[in-house]
């Protein structure tokens, strides 16, 4: 596996020319970094605007009788917030965001293999996001996040721009993959094998791998369903030979397989952060590395355990019992290495590490309650259930969620060349782990006493918890407003950032904060891993700035 990275010096030497105005600069960016500070820009807006959606279904949910908005506005509001988050926030945000900015910097290259389609799969984004928002003003999809006809057949215009706007997203995303999968292949510095890759560009791969393959049967569903609404060509009518079946299949295909999509690259930053502080090698660095490609790999057997109370053969849902137990596997294997670099570490809970350690214990968490769903008589059960709403956002927003901000608050230095307030920070990590928790603990409880999900009115003997769940979910998104405004103190008055604050030992570190526009003059050459904390740094050559030896972390 530890094949040689290409040294030629001609595959770094493709750099387009430096922009010279404003809109080369800033709008229509080929800057690999630019482009992920726009992704970051556009999914923090798209992420307020879902943020908004959720509270106005926990205010909905406060009375059992509901009343706050009509039955049809709140199938719409839980539909779009949902498709918000997953299509608009999560995915974009660790991949066009994360991938772009962090990553070629981490493999030692200039830019992206192929810049222009960087810049064309960004401006594809905000445009599907416009096209998913603007439906509320024709009708916007009721069907829930998932839009299983025939009841998305029968939905209001909206669904359509629905459609558009996600297969619209499912290409940026799939033009992304390709982009990341050959600059990983093709570009990384001389003596930067794959078994000497970062972590969080391992995960990068996977996700690459992933989003070029299964983003296809979701593009093939999408179009078939415009098609069927449009033109009424049969796909999924069961009245005109169509089968529900069919989209469940399809969809899902895609959308385990996605749920990794939003996972990975949140591992991968996980994966960094834990070695920086706790100031030692990450255990079982192989074995974290391929487990990234074992979860790729399994997570496309498992898409039907979706479909246990769908009416499929009933004798596949054994298979598909076993292999989602299996997905564990490689999953543990991470959580056992993360525990592993923890256990006798220098840990310096900065506001980073406070995010990763509540990523571990909320995904892991999750993952507890994904085994009872995995188990087709409890999912029977459970299926339909607010269960699954907490299992769901347990593996979502405490996986992805935290990963997001636990990547925000380590690189955000090196994006600005400015540090925030580590006070605000850890302030915003505790409201945001107590107000999550209060969010959505309690249904684990609601969905086993069979409150159903999906209704704007409920039993009384529902209340108390739902409004438990409430006021988290008024605390969590009190939370974010600290996010900002800690960004808006960072840019005002934080305190200037040298090249590496962290101690870290990943290549992005060796250089400027923020990175000059070519990143690196000349290629630097990597001799070893990157989280050998006690030796000396792993590359020689290039125009790399060497730690300061004043530095806290200076012979660590």
């Amino acid at each position: 596996m530890a094949v040689a990275a290409p040294a030629h010096a001609n595959y770094h030497d493709h750099i387009h020319p430096e922009p010279t105005n404003f809109v080369q600069k800033y709008i229509f960016s080929l800057d690999h970094k630019i482009i992920g500070i726009q992704y970051f820009i556009t999914t923090f807006i798209f992420y307020c605007i879902a943020g908004l959606l959720a509270e106005v279904i926990r205010v909905q949910l406060l009375h059992p009788t509901g009343g706050f908005v009509s039955n049809e506005v709140y199938n719409q509001v839980y539909s779009v917030h949902g498709s918000a988050m997953v299509w608009l926030v999560i995915i974009p945000m660790l991949t066009g965001g994360f991938g772009n900015f962090v990553m070629p910097l981490m493999i030692g290259a200039r830019d992206v293999a192929f810049p222009w389609l960087n810049m064309a799969s960004f401006w594809m984004f905000p445009v599907a996001g416009a096209l998913l928002f603007s439906s509320f003003l024709v009708g916007a999809p009721e069907a829930g996040w998932t839009e299983y006809p025939p009841i998305s057949l029968q939905g209001p215009p909206g669904t359509s721009l629905w459609c558009m706007a996600i297969f619209l997203v499912g290409v940026s995303s799939t033009l992304t993959g390709i982009n990341f999968l050959v600059t990983i292949m093709k570009m990384r510095a001389p003596g930067m094998t794959l078994t000497r890759m970062p972590l969080f560009v391992w995960a990068q791969l996977a996700t690459a791998m992933l989003s070029m393959v299964a983003t296809t049967a979701l593009a093939g569903a999408l179009l078939a369903l415009f098609l069927e609404r449009t033109f009424g060509v049969p796909f999924y009518d069961p009245s005109k030979g169509g089968s529900p079946l069919l989209w469940q299949h399809m969809f899902w295909f895609y959308s385990h397989p996605a749920v990794y999509i939003m996972i990975l690259p949140a591992f991968g930053i996980v994966s960094e952060i834990l070695p920086t502080f706790t100031r030692k090698p990450l255990f079982g660095y192989k074995a974290v590395a391929f487990s990234s490609v074992g979860i790729a790999l399994v997570g496309f057997m498992v898409w039907a355990h979706h479909m246990f109370t769908s009416g499929m053969v009933p004798w596949l849902t054994l298979p598909f019992m076993i292999l989602t137990f299996f997905v564990a596997v490689p999953t543990g294997v991470k959580v056992l290495a993360w525990i592993a670099t923890l256990w006798g570490g220098r840990i310096r809970f900065t506001a980073a590490m406070l995010f990763s350690l509540g990523l571990i214990a909320t995904f892991t968490l999750g993952g507890i309650t994904g085994v009872f769903l995995a188990a087709v008589p409890a999912d029977l059960h459970e299926h339909g259930t607010y269960f699954v709403v907490a299992h769901f956002h347990y593996v979502l927003f405490g996986g992805s969620v935290f990963g997001i901000f636990a990547g925000m608050y380590f690189w955000w230095p090196k994006m600005t060349g400015k540090l925030m307030s580590e006070r605000l920070a850890v302030a915003h990590f505790w409201a945001t782990f107590i107000g999550f928790n209060l969010t959505f603990f309690p249904m684990h409880w609601l969905g086993l006493m069979g409150m159903p999900r999906r209704v704007p009115i409920y039993d009384q003997q529902f209340q108390s918890l739902n409004v438990l769940a409430s006021i988290g979910s008024f605390i969590l998104a009190l939370s974010t407003l600290l996010f900002f405004a800690n960004v808006a103190y960072s840019l005002t008055k934080g305190k200037k950032a040298s090249s590496d604050p962290w101690g870290a030992r990943t290549l992005e570190w060796m250089i400027s904060s923020p990175p000059p526009y070519y990143n690196f003059k000349k290629i630097p050459s990597v001799l070893a891993l990157p989280y050998d904390f006690g030796e000396p740094l792993p590359y020689v050559g290039g125009d790399l700035i060497r730690p300061n030896p004043q530095s806290k972390f200076a012979g660590e």
